[in-house]
Order: structure tokens, then C-alpha cells, then sequence
């Protein structure tokens, strides 16, 4: 899949103004809108809930995908489909039946995906890809924004893509944790085709000029 995908993550935009962030990041070139998802147990903070991407939902014209850093998963998968996610990936750790929330999720309509923090194997893999529409390769512990890109996430996102290649299915590989205009050309060297950036976006004065920097450094 050559087709690249950026998706600025709304854990670093300006909650005081969402629904213009969204609409001014779109206006800038995001592909589409990422949803970090944080309850305070799974990891170390909070962040937004099912209400808010459906308040949200009608200020997108490009898709929302949800990142659910939560544990248990199943009802705020449930909640986020019924919000108007259309991707929905999760932690394999923590869902106590990974396959049965990957059905849960397509049969509520939405893309199913996985991620991996960054000491977590892609074992998982063998038994599930043929329901996986999406592999996020975390390259940051998940929790917090601005942290710095972790390398050995490289190696990973050559393993998924190896992976992808072999099932001959359609599955996006995405990156989350410290992409800025200065890596995203490595990552994507490495097999990625779907990048995640907060505060590299949202924290800039221009956003559609640093959107534009990456597309650069994609295609060269």
C-alpha cells in the first residue's frame, strides 16, 4: 500500500476549541483525525471520551480513528462505533478475548485494529490477522504526548510489514509516539504507511507547513 496517510492526534490540540481544531487541521491536509483515548488505568492520564467524538463527528470530513487506551475494552469500542469512529484499534493485553473485540468492532461497522507498545511481541498476529484492518506500532510508551520517537520501533514496523505482506490483505500500518518531519521518512522506510503526529503538528504556528514538510519528506 503506497498510499500515505497522516493523522494529527487531537491529544495535543487546543481542548478549549476542538471542533475548530479538527476543521482547521482538515483544512490543512490531515487524512485523518486520530483519538487518543486515555481512562487513567490502562495508562497514567485521561483524555476524552465517546461523548466527545460525537460531538466532534459532524466537524470531520475524514475519517476518525480511535486509539482506546483502556482496559476493559469492549463497551467503550461499542460506544465509540456508536459515536462515529471508523477506526477502532486497541491494546492486545487488554481485552481478555482479542478475537471476539475485533468482531465486536467490525460488526458494529468500524475497521478493527491492534497496537503494540513498544516491549510488546506481535505474536498475536499469526492467529488474527486475517480480522486485522489496522497495526499500529507504538514508538513511544503510550500515556502521554511530546515524548521522543523510541528506534527500535523501526525494527517492529519491519516485522508488521513483513507480516502484511505475507497475508496479501489490505491492512494499514500506522506509527504513533514522536514523528516529526525529521523521522517520518524513516518510518515509512521501515514499512510504515500511516503516521500519527500531536504536538509536531498542533504545537506549530502553521499547521497545513508542517503537514506539507512531511508529505515531502514522504516522497522523496
Amino acid at each position: 500500500m503506497s498510499t500515505y496517510r497522516i493523522a494529527p492526534s487531537l491529544s495535543s490540540a487546543d481542548f478549549a476549541r476542538l471542533g475548530q481544531e479538527v476543521a482547521d487541521v482538515i483544512e490543512a491536509g490531515a487524512d485523518w483525525i486520530h483519538f487518543d483515548v486515555m481512562d487513567n488505568h490502562y495508562v497514567p492520564n485521561l483524555s476524552f471520551g465517546p461523548m466527545v467524538c460525537r460531538a466532534l463527528r459532524p466537524h470531520s470530513t475524514v475519517p476518525i480513528d480511535v486509539h482506546l487506551m483502556v482496559q476493559p475494552v469492549d463497551a467503550l469500542a461499542q460506544a465509540f462505533a456508536e459515536a462515529g469512529a471508523d477506526f477502532i484499534s486497541f491494546h492486545p493485553d487488554a481485552s481478555t478475548h482479542v478475537d471476539r473485540t475485533l468482531q465486536l468492532i467490525q460488526g458494529a461497522g468500524c475497521k478493527a485494529g491492534l497496537v503494540f507498545n513498544p516491549a510488546a511481541s506481535l505474536g498475536v498476529l499469526e492467529w488474527v490477522i486475517d480480522r486485522v484492518d489496522l497495526i499500529l506500532i507504538m514508538s513511544v510508551n503510550p500515556g502521554f504526548g511530546g515524548q521522543s520517537f523510541i528506534a527500535s520501533a523501526l525494527r517492529k514496523i519491519e516485522r508488521a510489514r513483513r507480516l502484511i505482506d505475507s497475508s496479501g490483505r489490505d491492512i494499514r500500518l500506522q506509527v504513533d509516539g514522536g514523528i516529526k518531519v525529521d523521522n517520518i521518512r524513516r518510518a515509512a522506510a521501515a514499512g510504515a504507511d500511516t503516521f500519527v503526529a500531536g504536538s509536531a503538528i498542533f504545537g506549530q504556528p502553521d499547521y497545513k507547513a508542517v503537514i506539507d514538510a512531511m508529505r515531502r519528506e514522504l516522497v522523496q
